[in-house]
């Protein structure tokens, strides 16, 4: 079976994920390239290595984390229906059974909270690694007066951390938000819908979800 690290090498890969960037850069949005998806790709699978999943499911995580955004070289509308078609058909041409391209497909079409679901243990680990990812390093504009909603909050966000505790069955998205830059109550208006989406994946694992921003659990 291919690995994500010849994945990497591919060229057809290589030119989804630059053109998806290209675009939405277009569009204004925050970074969806290379740092965004090495980190889901990570995070997904140490979700699912932790937990006690074999590492041919581990592997399958990190193939539909760095692969879950190339649909926005398509559109940023329905990304993930975009994407998750794309991924099966690129994976095609590499030594991956019908039933792993299956679950990849599965888990990058459901990822996105305005449409997705919870079916799988590799979409949950998916969803979670994510939503998870909110960071000052996202935002590509240097012009702050420029920021939209999304930037502010993400600009805002200078620590984050996804945390799982096997033992207690919990895991924790640890933010510090420099308040000075947007209140706290900025990121539920804007991220709410990824937070009950997160709770909900945690919840298919077993897991219990906690949100800590600034040493104070707030969910």
């Amino acid at each position: 079976m291919v690995t994500l690290e010849e994945l990497k090498k591919d060229e057809e890969v290589e030119c989804f994920i630059k053109n998806a960037q290209r675009q939405l850069d277009a569009l204004g949005y925050t970074e969806h390239s290379h740092r965004h998806l090495n980190l889901v790709s990570k995070r997904a699978a140490t979700i699912l290595r932790t937990l006690g999943h074999d590492e041919h499911s581990v592997e399958l995580a990190k193939i539909a984390g760095y692969l879950h955004d190339i649909g926005n070289a398509v559109n940023r509308v329905d990304h993930a229906h975009s994407g998750a078609i794309l991924s099966y058909e690129i994976l095609k041409k590499f030594d991956i059974p019908t039933e792993d391209r299956i679950e990849i497909m599965m888990a990058i079409g459901n990822h996105d909270e305005a449409t997705g679901n919870v079916v799988s243990d590799i979409s949950a680990a998916l969803i979670l690694a994510d939503k998870s990812d909110v960071h000052k390093t996202r935002v590509s504009k240097t012009n702050i007066s420029l920021f939209n909603k999304h930037d502010k909050v993400n600009y805002a966000v200078t620590d984050s951390e996804l945390i799982l505790n096997k033992e207690s069955r919990k895991v924790t998205l640890k933010l510090k938000i420099d308040t000075k830059v947007c209140p706290v109550l900025k990121y539920f208006e804007i991220f709410m819908d990824r937070t009950m989406m997160s709770k909900n994946a945690a919840q298919y694992l077993g897991l219990w979800f906690e949100l800590n921003i600034n040493d104070t659990n707030l969910l």
